[in-house]
């Protein structure tokens, strides 16, 4: 080392000396694995965002507009149905297998209206319930129209039950959320005289959505009037996934 350096030039590499080269290295590491990670997340939500964009147009120039990814025969072995039992005087849960379809129907017309639609059913057992009978059956249909942006609704119950619950909506949503009340001049509910004095409905919210991996979720939630309980209300709540099983074909199923 050449000893002409003055005390300041000294202390100054004394300063420096403790810098360790392993330290500078580690923290080099470290901040390229952060900056690969970040471009990895950003890579996975770029690819997410692409494939939604992609299922979009690929259903939203379908005539049955944002009901498209229903058609086909589904099952589901997660279902949870919350609900009052009245046998047991109490509000549980049940889980269940369901199954359900959705077969696109000739053209409805009311004038100037056009609408494509689906018919659909859904069947669900109690887990252990299997092979005997369902404790849930439903039938109805789905509406598109088109020009208004609305999806309408239309289901009947076995109970004695019927709803007409409307949602808007676009070619392409993923989210379809039906609401309906009673008394409304459009979409309302209507109960058998029994249901009324004993579990009175107060509304119905549904709600579809398409998963990502090519599922199907439904959610339900019915606000009940309870004469067992002295008029208090509940939600009957009921979820359930569903995976497609069959799609639908014309040179088998609609010949």
């Amino acid at each position: 080392m050449n000893r002409a350096f003055t005390k300041e030039s000294r202390t100054n590499i004394v300063f420096l000396a403790p810098i360790n080269s392993k330290n500078v290295m580690q923290r080099c590491f470290y901040k390229w694995e952060t900056f690969n990670l970040k471009i990895c997340t950003l890579a996975l939500q770029v690819s997410k965002n692409l494939y939604i964009m992609a299922e979009n147009a690929k259903f939203g120039g379908q005539k049955l507009g944002p009901l498209t990814p229903l058609v086909g025969e589904w099952e589901g072995n997660v279902g949870v149905d919350l609900s009052y039992h009245n046998k047991q005087d109490e509000t549980s849960e049940t889980t269940y297998f369901e199954k359900a379809s959705f077969k696109p129907i000739p053209i409805q017309e009311n004038g100037k209206q056009s609408m494509e639609g689906l018919s659909y059913k859904s069947t669900a057992w109690r887990h252990g319930e299997e092979a005997m009978d369902p404790f849930h059956d439903e039938v109805g249909y789905i509406l598109w129209d088109k020009e208004n942006q609305q999806v309408i609704r239309t289901v009947v119950f076995g109970r004695g039950i019927a709803i007409m619950a409307g949602a808007d909506a676009k070619p392409g949503d993923r989210e379809i959320h039906f609401k309906a009340t009673p008394g409304d001049p459009c979409y309302g509910i209507l109960q058998n005289k029994y249901l009324l004095g004993r579990a009175e409905l107060k509304s119905f919210a549904s709600t579809f959505k398409f998963n990502d991996d090519a599922t199907f979720t439904h959610s339900s939630d019915i606000v009940l009037k309870l004469g067992a309980q002295a008029g208090m209300e509940m939600h009957h709540t009921d979820v359930n996934t569903l995976h497609r099983v069959k799609r639908y074909h014309p040179s088998v199923e609609f010949q």
